[in-house]
């Protein structure tokens, strides 16, 4: 049995365009994860706030991130998608919050195949309310539980790829399996940067 967290490519275009994994469809009220043990979708819980998922919500196969859990990624698209949908993405943002005492990064990224956003290179494209509304999702949907979280401001797509490159790093490190090579996503990273350095100018 392929497990999606394992055994599913990323792709070798990572940290820029990757292969994403849906726990969670746009629209949605209800916490599906992935069950780290068995590679299915188990029910975390039923969102206590009257809220819904504002993007399909999934995970980058093949990355660990500071919270123990594969990398997540917001997938932006006209429509909603069933859990375990494997879409191509771009990466477009960053968003970090802190929740429960951990950093919690989560990469914005838009799919390549739907025509109304894959023109979308910077999430500072897209209009200003549909990033508020996904910075206030992640603002609200812990209150009912006593929980606070906190959500800094969404940050631009080269913000986001070292985040991409360590958690496919980690678990490469770690002994699991990779279908790309860790020093081709570093020499990628690098050209990112120096890219994005010069597009900025001194």
């Amino acid at each position: 049995m392929i497990h999606p967290w394992h055994d599913v490519t990323p792709g070798d275009q990572l940290p820029r365009e990757f292969y994403s994994v849906i726990e969670i469809p746009f629209g949605s009220s209800v916490k599906y994860e992935l069950d780290k043990t068995s590679g299915l979708i188990k029910l975390d819980r039923i969102l206590y706030s009257a809220v819904y998922y504002p993007a399909n919500y999934g995970f980058i196969p093949q990355t660990l991130a500071e919270d123990d859990d594969p990398l997540d990624v917001l997938v932006l698209c006209q429509e909603t998608v069933v859990p375990l949908t494997i879409i191509h993405a771009r990466t477009i943002g960053l968003m970090t919050m802190i929740d429960m005492g951990k950093k919690d990064h989560k990469i914005i990224a838009v799919a390549t195949e739907d025509p109304e956003f894959n023109a979308y290179r910077e999430a500072q494209e897209m209009p200003a309310h549909r990033l508020l509304m996904l910075r206030r999702f992640f603002q609200d949907y812990k209150q009912l539980e006593g929980k606070a979280v906190e959500v800094d401001e969404i940050r631009p797509a080269a913000e986001a790829y070292p985040s991409s490159a360590t958690a496919c790093g980690v678990i490469a490190s770690s002994g699991a399996k990779a279908s790309s090579p860790l020093r081709r996503i570093d020499m990628r990273l690098e050209t990112l940067q120096a890219t994005s350095l010069r597009a900025v100018g001194p």
